[in-house]
């Protein structure tokens, strides 16, 4: 570790990244060394007492924010009576209770099941196995610039980044890899006036025809709006013309709301703004606030699978149940109303920024689920890598947490009961990081 990362950070903050470099695995990315210590609300602090105003939400996390009341509480009672006794051989009421509970919120007027995991890779596997089961089918569409997790299953589908799959071949062979609806980038180099949506038309026109018949593929699997690959929300169009397309050709529907789902764009699922109606929906993140819980909601023939088909130790335990509950309670009773008017406020505080400086391209994001991309050239919209990078280190010095998304994307994505004069805060400090990196306005 690089003497520049060690920079910000106290003496006993300090002392914890010495054993971290030293014991724990390489592979985890961190942008820059934040050593938490405790959290509430919007904030946290870290193990020298220094305060940050979290717009992280830890990676979309969060959803009520840290360590809220109601969430603790029902922790906390629910770890007096049980912690453990296995979803997948006994039953307990909690559980059951949760499963009623995310069946109802799901799109579709049609009977459903749940599968419990403990993250989100997890329920990605889990579907990649119901769908194959299913359909007896072996392969797979998916979306370049989309991420679904790190898993070998789940890594096959992601294609956000090459440092994700690199060495780790062979993956599952039978996945195809398709343009998303890039419209504010096109590969093709089309405008949007004679786009018609290539990209939707592409699978049949290309895909059906020299990679793989229609009754070959098991399922289509896809971010509505993508999340590590850029904060790229598609046209409607576009998801509706993949959800007929495989209405017409039997393949299942199967969507991934891991980061967009539990309230994070102002509705409960990032499907809802489409009109989509999903064969299966993938969950996790902000789905129990904090703590480590994954879910397939699924039309219910699809989850009628023999015993023994498949399985999860310690999915759907009775405290990340228990808090899964507290937590979609809060987001019905005002959270993703909240979401939705604050979404607006920071997408107005971030548009407001692309007027003053020119490497702001676009902004991009649904509720509370925002980003914006830093360009070299707005034309061109060439990426700008190095300065995204280091407004974000700077952002955690000024006592800022953001994250970086896509290329040379910063994300935004606070808790979703921020409130305004936070929102407010976290644009502060950022032009002050701006001012400070750029030395003008530009």
């Amino acid at each position: 570790m690089s003497k520049r990362k060690w920079e910000g950070v106290g003496p006993k903050g300090t002392e914890v990244l010495r054993r971290d470099l030293k014991y724990i695995s390489l592979s985890y990315t961190r942008a820059y060394p934040l050593v938490a210590e405790r959290a509430s609300g919007s904030f946290v602090w870290d193990i020298d007492d220094k305060k940050f105003l979290d717009f992280t939400s830890g990676i979309a996390v969060t959803s009520t924010g840290h360590c809220h009341p109601e969430v603790v509480s029902a922790i906390k009672s629910q770890a007096d009576k049980l912690l453990h006794m296995s979803g997948t051989d006994f039953h307990y009421k909690v559980q059951a209770d949760l499963a009623e509970l995310l069946c109802s919120i799901a799109p579709g007027r049609f009977a459903k099941r749940v599968f419990f995991a403990n993250s989100g890779a997890e329920t990605i596997e889990a579907a990649l196995k119901m769908a194959r089961f299913n359909t007896r089918r072996d392969k797979f569409i998916a979306f370049l610039g989309c991420f679904h997790g790190r898993t070998l299953g789940a890594l096959s589908l992601t294609a956000s980044k090459s440092v994700q799959r690199a060495g780790f071949s062979p993956l599952l062979p039978t996945v195809v890899h398709v343009p998303y609806a890039y419209c504010y980038r096109c590969p093709f180099n089309l405008n949007k006036e004679t786009c018609d949506l290539y990209c939707l038309k592409y699978i049949e026109k290309n895909i059906f025809t020299t990679i793989a018949l229609p009754e070959e593929i098991s399922a289509l699997i896809i971010e509505p709006i993508q999340g590590e690959g850029g904060y790229v929300v598609p046209p409607k169009e576009f998801l509706t013309g993949l959800q007929e397309m495989c209405d017409e050709h039997e393949i299942l529907f199967i969507v991934d709301e891991i980061q967009s789902g539990m309230g994070r764009t102002g509705k409960m699922f990032a499907s809802e703004h489409f009109g989509l109606v999903p064969d299966a929906i993938t969950v996790a993140k902000g789905v129990a606030s904090g703590m480590p819980l994954g879910a397939l909601i699924a039309k219910s023939e699809l989850l009628e699978w023999p015993a023994g088909s498949h399985a999860s130790t310690f999915g759907g335990n009775p405290v990340s149940c228990a808090a899964a509950i507290a937590t979609i309670n809060l987001l019905q009773n005002g959270l993703i109303e909240n979401a939705r008017k604050m979404g607006e406020v920071l997408r107005a505080r971030l548009l407001g920024l692309k007027r003053k400086y020119d490497f702001i391209g676009d902004v991009r994001g649904l509720g509370l689920m925002q980003a914006i991309e830093i360009v070299k050239d707005r034309k061109s919209k060439e990426e700008n890598s190095k300065l995204s990078r280091e407004l974000i280190y700077q952002s955690f010095l000024e006592g800022l947490l953001i994250l970086p998304c896509g290329v040379s994307a910063i994300r935004f994505i606070p808790q979703l009961g921020v409130s305004e004069e936070e929102i407010d805060m976290a644009i502060e400090i950022f032009e002050r990081v701006i001012n400070k990196v750029c030395g003008r306005k530009r």
